[in-house]
């Protein structure tokens, strides 16, 4: 009966799940569920969680709020990676973080032609295009095309490679472009789930098509990334 009792205990103290941790992560779940309602102009929602702001491994959530008014998971949870050195509201060329915020969605690209299910804007990239990351240059922070223009660029990433097979431009630092605070952020394929990125957000080719089928213009998606803790004052603000 002592064992049956300090097993209960245990269960009230950590939540009914095994394990403080998934308990901790359901708490901040619905803590954030409960804030989609304020997005009153938003009917899809990405939300990319990390443990903790030098936590590399992420979880990627989706929210489509329905004809009823209720929010609903889109998907079950997918795995994520983001930043060689974690998350920062606070990001700088060339640190590897990924940007922590609430943002909209640029155009989709890729190497590979666009998926039959994708109707959100898509660009199939050429060996011509490339994204500056020169802090110096006037076109920081663009998608350039190197036939239409003479580069005057130090550094620029190629669009044209295999992690770009698909990808979506989260669009972080362009609105004003403040040199340095980060450039190229993209929603991209991953290497594998133990490879970080250099500050962007990436899932699985799988996974991203899905989420790139499922994205709808007329629901202005949005991404949100964050340590648990922070995701629902993104929202909110």
């Amino acid at each position: 009966m002592k064992k049956i009792f300090l097993s209960l205990l245990a269960i009230l103290s950590f939540g009914a799940f095994p394990g403080g941790a998934d308990a901790s992560t359901s708490f901040y779940k619905a803590q954030w569920e409960s804030k989609l309602p304020k997005l009153e102009t938003k009917r899809q929602v990405i939300v990319v969680t990390v443990p903790n702001a030098r936590s590399y491994q992420a979880k990627l959530y989706t929210y489509e709020k329905m004809s009823d008014g209720k929010w609903r998971a889109a998907f079950p949870v997918m795995k994520a990676v983001v930043g060689k050195t974690g998350v920062s509201s606070r990001k700088v060329e060339g640190d590897g973080k990924s940007p922590t915020g609430k943002f909209l969605f640029g155009t989709a690209f890729g190497s590979a032609v666009k998926p039959s299910a994708v109707t959100w804007p898509y660009k199939k990239t050429t060996v011509s295009d490339f994204w500056v990351d020169d802090a110096k240059s006037s076109y920081y922070n663009k998608w350039v095309n190197t036939t239409k223009m003479k580069a005057t660029w130090n550094s620029a990433e190629k669009l044209l490679q295999p992690l770009y097979k698909y990808a979506a431009v989260i669009r972080y630092n362009d609105d004003p472009i403040v040199k340095g605070k980060g450039s190229a952020i993209f929603l991209h394929v991953w290497k594998n789930e133990y490879s970080p990125t250099l500050g962007c957000t990436a899932v699985s080719e799988a996974n991203l098509v899905k989420l790139l089928s499922w994205m709808n213009a007329s629901k202005r998606p949005i991404i949100v990334v964050g340590t648990e803790a922070q995701v629902a004052g993104y929202i909110t603000n």
